[in-house]
This record gives structure tokens, sequence and C-alpha cells, in this order.
């Protein structure tokens, strides 16, 4: 049941930089391509825009404190005391703004600012315009927002929990840790034509040796396996157990939202 006092303090809008702004950006320096049908993504330039005029407009109706920032300069420092993120563009605006929501304490809520219509989800086109988005993510669309979005705003809208996924990048001293993913984690060679080659396995804890202390920042102090895979997690060793060599186009993980997109895709 929604209430007449706004269930949210401070909002922060993440907005979507259109692919006619960046491709304008380009353009300025000479580097845009030939081939782009401009008047279309001016058109989808300002249907996005009237979106985010139109959530501004609902927004200062409802007397809501907020903040907007472009996607592209989204930074963990725009989350202080932010209650409620609303991400506008689709679902690869909600996905970027999902990876600073470390602690899944501030919701997120997609506003699909472009939707695609329901034309374009039955005829399949071998090229896609530079148009709309699935919106698989959002919440509202722009042609609904008016009518859902203050009901929500006011504690008439559903929380519901995702699982994300995070990898760790480990070597041997080091340790790199991705943001988490709401949709998947592909591990692949960076060029699309080659092919991927790693070792798959599972950890298996090894002993520790016995070493001097200095002797523990040399290399050679791990103990040594048939593969070279003796690696350290939370303090312990690990070597890779009943691992294959694999050669494909990559490892691809997806979480329960990841996998329903690939499938819908």
């Amino acid at each position: 049941m929604s209430s007449s006092t706004p269930s949210f303090r401070r909002l922060l809008v993440v907005i979507k930089q259109t692919a006619y702004e960046e491709y304008s950006q380009l353009r300025l320096r000479g580097q845009a391509p030939k081939a782009l049908r401009w008047k279309r993504l001016e058109s989808r330039f300002h249907t996005h825009q009237q979106c985010v005029n139109d959530l501004v407009d609902i927004l200062k109706r409802n007397n809501l404190q907020f903040s907007c920032v472009n996607r592209a300069e989204l930074d963990r420092q725009h989350l202080a005391d932010v209650d409620l993120v609303i991400a506008v563009g689709g679902d690869g605006t909600c996905l970027s703004a999902a990876h600073f929501l470390d602690h899944g304490t501030i919701p997120l809520l997609g506003i699909n600012s472009d939707p695609m219509s329901e034309e374009h989800k039955i005829v399949k086109k071998k090229k896609t315009d530079e148009r709309t988005s699935h919106g698989a993510l959002c919440a509202c669309t722009a042609a609904n927002m008016k009518g859902k979005l203050p009901r929500i705003l006011h504690g008439g809208g559903i929380l519901s929990t995702r699982t994300r996924i995070q990898c760790i990048v480990k070597s041997t001293f080091s340790e790199t840790r991705l943001v988490p993913a709401l949709n998947d984690l592909l591990i692949a060679n960076p060029s699309p034509a080659a092919v991927s080659r790693f070792r798959m396995g599972w950890l298996k804890q090894v002993k520790e040796p016995v070493q001097s202390l200095g002797s523990m920042t040399d290399p050679s102090y791990l103990p040594k396996s048939q593969y070279g895979t003796v690696t350290r997690f939370g303090g312990n060793l690990y070597d890779v157990d009943n691992s294959l060599n694999v050669w494909s186009s990559g490892l691809w993980v997806s979480t329960g939202t990841g996998s329903s997109a690939a499938m819908a895709a």
C-alpha cells in the first residue's frame, strides 16, 4: 500500500549516454564512422531526452531530492547518502549502475527511456538499428512511468533480490577483485576470432612448506606442481586438481538474470 509520504529521501538518477551523443563527439574530432544513420540516431536521442525531462518533472512534483549523473561518469562517491538509484536508459544502464552497488543496500530502479515497440519484438531483423532497448531489467518505461513511478516512490513497489557474480583475478603475489556483475562473466581472448586456451579444474588446498620468513617473498617458495598452478587464496595455498586443458571460445558464467537474458536474446 502506498502512502502520501515518499519512501526515499534522496535519489541518484543515472542517465545513459546515447549513441548520438557519443558519435557526435567523435565527429567533432573527425573520428566518427562514415556510414551512420544520423537522423535515426538523433530521433532516438530526442526520445531518450524527453523521458529524462519527464522523469525530472515527476521527481520535482513529488518534492524529492535528487541529483543526476551521466552513466559514463558514475562513481561510488555519487552514492553517498543515496537511498535509491534510478537508471534511465535500458538494460545496459541498469547493469552499469549495479556495478557500484557493492553491498546491495541501495535499491535500483530501471526506466526504459526508449522501449522497443511490439512490432520490433515480433519481427526479428538481421540488422539492428541504432534504436531501442529491450528493457528486461526495467520496472517501467517512458510510456507508463507517469502512472507507475509516483506509486513506487511512495512505497507501492515490490523489492526483489537479484544474485550477482564476482571474479577475483589472482597471480602469485597480487589479487584483483572485479566489480560484481548482475548478468554474466566472460573469460575469453580479447580478440573474438582467437581461441582461448586455459586450464580448468577444482581448487585443492596443499600443505604449507616450512621456509624461513625471508624466503616467503621469493617465488620459488611456493611448492612445485605439474602445471605450475599453485597460488594463495585467503592466506592458504591451493593447487588445481582434476583439471583439463581447454581450447574454446571462452568460459561464460551467468547468474539467473544473465542466463534468462541470454535465452531471450
